[in-house]
């Protein structure tokens, strides 16, 4: 394999001081194979500061986006791929040849690697808790598997329901419970969304797109009735594999 010498890289996000992407690009670029690779954070309170950004880092290549900008970043890209455009949200940019900004999304991809290999005939519908950027690569994922979902909201909307709804029927009728929301991350370990747990069974899957802790509250309290739970790390490699590609080609 050949060297790609002096490559800057980072993740935009804000509070991400716990980063994942950080700590696993640090660790890849310690390989001497990606010797004058670099990551780094890029923690901006507003994304108005993200021009600033651009214009004092001219020599980037490649930016990961995370909470809360996966959205509010799109207006300051140049392009979108097809999926990002189609799923509304983007969580890899790519600096191009010729100085442009274009926007990826592969946390669908991660998630929808990281899904399939538990799915069972009786897995028909998923729950999607939260509306955010992350949603919405989940959402695009299981339109990909044909596999329908309802999004869950503290206030219900048109095609969304409230907590308040959710009862022993909503769980025989949707057998993919997703946690797309931050409710469960560190340091809030004890916290989880507001389920009725006690309906969840072993033909259902608990699926929390947290990875840190490894086991969340929503996690420990599905499997305790025997669901299938499965953590955010092994869609976030995905996803990180899947950018790392993006900025190669």
């Amino acid at each position: 394999m050949i060297d790609i010498l002096r490559r800057r890289f980072g993740l935009l996000g804000r509070n991400i001081s716990y980063s994942f992407s950080k700590g696993y690009f640090t660790e890849k670029f310690s390989d001497e194979v990606f010797v004058g690779n670099s990551y780094e954070n890029f923690d901006i309170s507003e994304i108005n500061h993200f021009a600033g950004l651009l214009k004092n880092n001219p020599d980037l290549k490649g930016l990961n986006v995370t909470i809360p900008y996966k959205e509010q970043v799109i207006p300051y890209l140049d392009k979108l791929s097809t999926k990002a455009k189609l799923i509304g949200a983007v969580n890899t940019i790519k600096f191009t040849k010729n100085g442009k900004l274009k926007g990826y999304n592969t946390d669908y991809y991660g998630f929808k690697k990281s899904l399939k290999p538990l799915l069972q005939p009786y897995h028909k519908k998923a729950l999607i808790l939260g509306t955010g950027g992350a949603s919405k690569g989940v959402a695009f994922a299981l339109d990909e598997l044909d596999i329908p979902y309802t999004f869950v909201s503290r206030e219900a909307k048109e095609n969304i329901i409230d907590y308040d709804l959710i009862n022993a029927t909503t769980f025989d009728n949707f057998q993919i419970i997703i946690n797309c929301t931050p409710v469960g991350t560190s340091p809030n370990i004890e916290a989880c969304p507001d389920l009725p747990y006690e309906f969840f069974t072993d033909k259902h899957i608990a699926y929390d797109l947290i990875y840190n802790p490894a086991e969340t509250q929503f996690m420990k309290n599905a499997k305790k009735y025997g669901a299938i739970t499965k953590n955010g790390y092994d869609m976030l490699i995905f996803q990180a594999e899947k950018a790392w590609k993006i900025w190669n080609k």
